[in-house]
């Protein structure tokens, strides 16, 4: 787990499916972090988040921000970082997972005084490299300002640091766009500006340097009314007459060390490629590299193998880099192409690798010997000894290299390749990504000039459609830089076409495409037709168990190859166990399974594929809602099937991980005639997305399948899944005249066909709608009904559903004996049954009929449970509708102060995850609590906010708030009074 606040304030957590964190709770997180270790009580993070004018809801937002961030670490396995002390809560990263202690760390091992300037520098450079913009970006709570403003000097104070020691070796001319960046940014830094000064004058640049210091002098005076120091004067006064002393200080000559006298040939030779004048970003990777050379002692050969995806930018960071040490290496700096990728040609043996390296390091042909043993031993005798850097680019593999590595030598060896040498023990791993957006914009921006600088939004979909890959970043800026007349929009264009979106990335002398058919090129054929088949599936990741299915193989040969394809980086993995491609790779996987695949075995693989994700749903789901199980479809067991989720803990992680995947594959069935999967997929996953808030998934889902339906000519899928569709719209929605029409048609349609069990849900569901609106004797009508057709098909879950929503009609009738027997019948068959939410909404139902009949202290009892099991079940609009009726009943015992909190919380819950109704439900009982508070304003707010959700609603409770609004007088001691009688407690869903 990495933290990050020098930038944007991000939790990154690799190898897990950590949830995202909102505004509010990266605000809170970036606070914590600022002052890790130190109890930060709530008090505090109040003031903090608001400063002297909180909201009354703070404490509440403050103790779900806490949950939520436990939630996120969790996920992430780390959930005991943050810690509840007496004094408050404590987060606790451990060395490393903090950006700004590593900052802190490196630039406190940079000492003032040191024999070896060099390596302070690179120090702080490798701790500037850690900052990526903006510190607490993003983050607009009161404390960020002045937090960002100390960050940001400590930051400056860095750079002052670095460049004094870089003025002081006479790098001057490396430092003044740098320093040139940070002066415009901060214009009344002095000392910047006198090292902008002296950098400008040293490098020839009098004119420059002095209209720095005259620019400096005159926004002081403008800005702060203040003239600059002594120290500026006087250094202006020096350029100015071209001081002596300002001049560059005089290095001394590297002097080359002693040779043995078998060395033979010149020293010194620099034989690497044109290092590319516009390379951008991997700061950090080339600290790493610098910090990992200076680290190890003398005799120790230091080796890194830098690997990655095809045109990542391997080769460009290694030359790069190599130029970058090479005054560290006066005995040479040396490159071969080993040539595992190059189109043509075979890859190089180890025999003429050695040919071409010591023929670099001066060994004349005539004394190469033959064997590639004899030439490895000379290899080694000719490094002993030596300060050399050798970049060994596009290996194969880790037996292409292993003879090339030196023996005993001062020595730093780079190794390029798309696979992971994992064999070779001793070196150095370093995996490139994509470039960070910032460095992809910088690339593009220094290839283009300024028409990129004009749109930069567009310059931002032209990255995204490259999926930030280097090699793409650069073809698609050298194509525009080529075509004045194109704008950047118009080359965005031009790539989202799919279709032709590779052949755009291309040039004569290469192209993504040619890249990545190397790469595929070199794959076993066992590996080639798993790639093949990887790129036909709709979602964004896969799982072992998913690409067995798809395949066709067993598990543990599915995960061998997928393992295969990661090392050679045409898979990625940003999640443990699950694999994806990056973009440009999946459209390169398609085309290339469209090419190669016959139309049956694609459509056959897609087949075992959906079979596989549609029955492991169905076992999870069962888990999860056992009492509707006779209502879903049921799926046989694949050929060769997964190990399906043993408990409901492993059933609600298997859909939580692949829901995205599932939602992808039922939107490609319905587009592409598998209509018949796309309805059970909807049927399937119906209650989970409905009861865990994917209400937007749902819809899409049910949209899909009610088409699939209708085109299909299936009456019963379309009905039964109008029935869910309009759930969906009723309970989260609040779109209660949408769903009753959804609710009828669905009815017409069972009647039509003799379809019992879709009749009796349909019918129920127009009981809930009936009693939405008050219309009890109808609800009534409706639940009798669809309670004898449960009965007569024997469908416990549905028997209990009409034995809740009867005992809430009863309730309103004020007939509470009626009542709580129905509830307690659908609390033994929910709990007999195994469904959770079913328990849930009974409970808060009983605890609702208990606060009718005055009984707060057993109502609050009730509606507890419902919240610990909501919260344990991780449904949050239950949470919401729990919290909700708490406060109800803390109102009613004359505690609004509780209730004011608990309102608060269900609030906040209810606006996340965008359940309408119960934001109604909170600022209706907000309302209240204010004006029995005598806080009329707040009152009146609530009021306001009630009424425009309930009026949008169309629900009873919209006159009722109108009312209320009304009868808020003010009375001669200025309290707030209202004569509104208090409106029926609302009705918590059901199942």
């Amino acid at each position: 787990m990495r933290f990050r606040i020098l930038g944007p304030v991000e939790a990154v957590a690799p190898g897990s499916d950590a949830p995202g964190l909102a505004p509010r709770h990266r605000a809170v997180l970036a606070y914590l972090l600022l002052h890790a270790g130190v109890a930060i009580s709530t008090d505090r993070l109040v003031d903090a988040m608001w400063g002297p004018r909180p909201p009354d809801s703070a404490r509440a937002q403050i103790q779900t921000t806490i949950a939520a961030i436990r939630r996120m670490l969790r996920a992430s396995e780390a959930d005991g970082m943050l810690a509840t002390r007496p004094a408050g809560y404590v987060i606790s990263p451990e060395p490393g997972q903090l950006d700004l202690d590593e900052f802190t760390s490196l630039i406190a091992k940079a000492p003032a005084d040191s024999d070896a300037p060099g390596d302070t520098a690179d120090r702080i450079r490798a701790a500037l490299a850690l900052w990526r913009g903006e510190p607490l970006a993003g983050i607009t709570a009161p404390y960020a300002e002045s937090a960002r403003a100390r960050l940001t000097g400590q930051r400056l104070t860095a750079v002052e640091r670095l460049a004094e020691l870089e003025l002081a070796r006479g790098r001057h001319e490396d430092l003044i766009d740098e320093l040139s960046f940070h002066t415009a940014a901060n214009p009344l830094r002095e000392r910047l500006c006198c090292q902008l000064m002296l950098a400008l004058h040293r490098a020839g640049r009098q004119t420059d340097a002095l209209h720095v210091a005259r620019t400096f002098r005159l926004t002081l005076a403008e800005r702060q009314g203040l003239d600059p120091g002594h120290a500026f004067n006087k250094l202006e006064q020096d350029i100015l007459r071209d001081a002596p002393d300002l001049r560059p200080p005089v290095t001394a000559p590297v002097t080359a060390p002693v040779t043995a006298p078998a060395q033979v040939g010149p020293q010194g030779g620099n034989f690497l490629p044109y290092d590319v004048p516009d390379f951008t970003g991997r700061e950090g990777e080339l600290d790493g590299l610098i910090r990992l050379w200076s680290s190890d002692s003398g005799g120790v050969v230091t080796i890194s193998a830098i690997d990655g995806m095809a045109g990542v930018g391997k080769t460009t960071l290694a030359v790069h880099a190599g130029h970058r040490l090479a005054d560290h290496f006066p005995d040479g700096q040396l490159f071969v192409d080993l040539r595992a990728h190059t189109a043509g040609q075979a890859p190089l043996d180890a025999g003429a690798a050695l040919e071409v390296l010591l023929g670099q390091l001066g060994v004349p042909a005539s004394l190469v010997p033959a064997s590639v043993a004899d030439r490895a031993a000379l290899w080694r005798s000719e490094l002993s000894g030596r300060r050399v850097l050798a970049v060994l680019d596009n290996a194969l593999g880790a037996d292409q290299v292993r003879p090339l590595l030196p023996g005993a030598s001062r020595a730093l060896v780079l190794i390029t390749s798309r696979r992971r040498l994992t064999d070779l023990d001793g070196a150095h791993a370093l995996s490139l990504d994509v470039l960070p957006a910032a460095d992809a914009v910088g690339l593009f921006t220094a290839i283009v000039g300024e028409r990129a600088s004009a749109e930069p939004l567009a310059v931002l979909d032209v990255l995204q459609l490259c999926g930030f890959l280097p090699l793409a970043v650069r073809i698609a800026a050298a194509r525009l830089h080529h075509r004045p007349r194109w704008t950047v929009a118009y080359l965005a264009g031009r790539l989202r076409d799919q279709r032709r979106r590779l052949s755009e990335l291309a040039t004569s002398e290469r192209g993504v495409a040619a890249a990545f058919t190397l790469s595929y090129e070199q794959l076993t054929a066992d590996q080639q037709r798993m790639f093949r088949l990887l790129g036909l599936q709709p979602g964004r990741d896969i799982s072992p168990e998913a690409a067995s299915a798809l395949a066709g193989l067993p598990l543990d040969e599915a995960e061998n190859l997928l393992e295969d394809l990661l090392d050679a980086h045409v898979l990625a993995q940003h999640h443990l166990g699950r694999y994806t491609f990056h973009d440009l790779l999946r459209e390169h996987a398609l085309a290339t399974a469209a090419a190669q695949e016959p139309p049956d075995a694609r459509r056959e693989a897609l087949g075992r594929l959906f079979h596989h994700y549609l029955h492991t749903a169905s076992e999870a789901i069962d888990h999860l809602y056992p009492e509707g199980r006779n209502r879903r479809p049921r799926i046989p067991a694949p050929d060769t099937p997964a190990p399906p989720p043993q408990d409901e803990a492993e059933a609600i992680a298997w859909l939580d991980v692949e829901r995205a995947n599932l939602i992808a594959t039922g939107q490609y069935a319905a587009e592409h005639d598998w209509l018949t999967h796309t309805s059970h997929l909807a049927a399937t996953l119906h209650r989970y997305l409905l009861g865990h808030a994917h209400q937007a998934d749902a819809q899409v889902l049910h949209e899909l399948a009610l088409r699939a339906g209708r085109q299909s000519g299936d009456t019963a899928a379309e009905a039964r899944t109008l029935i869910d569709l309009g759930e969906v719209h009723f309970w989260w929605h609040g779109a209660y005249e949408r769903a009753a029409e959804h609710y009828q048609q669905a009815l017409d349609l069972a009647r039509g066909t003799g379809d019992r069990g879709a009749e009796a849900r349909a019918s129920a569901g127009l009981g809930t709608v009936s009693r939405r609106r008050r219309e009890y004797e109808r609800a009534h009508e409706h639940c009798a009904r669809s309670l004898e057709l449960f009965r007569e098909l024997g469908d416990r879950g549905g028997e209990a559903r009409c034995l809740t929503d009867l005992g809430v009609i009863h309730e309103r009738g004020g007939r509470y004996e009626d009542a709580h027997e129905c509830h307690r019948q659908a609390l033994r068959v929910y709990r007999e049954t195994g469904s959770r939410i079913g328990e849930i909404i009974v409970l808060n139902n009983t605890g609702l009929l208990y606060q009718r009949q005055g009984r707060y202290e057993e109502a609050r009892r009730r509606h507890h449970e419902a919240l610990e099991l909501s919260r344990t079940s991780d449904f949050p609009g239950d949470e919401a509708e729990s919290l909700n009726a708490l406060a109800e009943a803390a109102r009613s015992m004359g505690d609004p102060d509780r209730a004011a909190v608990e309102h608060d919380a269900a609030l906040a819950l209810a606006r996340e995850f965008g359940y309408r109704p119960e934001q109604a439900r909170a600022h209706h009982g907000l309302a209240k609590v204010h004006r029995d508070l005598d806080r009329v304003d707040l009152a009146h707010d609530h009021a306001r906010q009630a009424l425009d959700l309930y009026t949008a609603l169309a629900v009873p409770e919209a006159e009722e708030i109108r009312t209320f609004i009304t009868g808020l007088v003010t009375t001669a001691d200025g309290s707030q009074r209202s004569e509104t009688p208090a409106a029926h407690p609302p009705t918590v869903p059901v199942p």
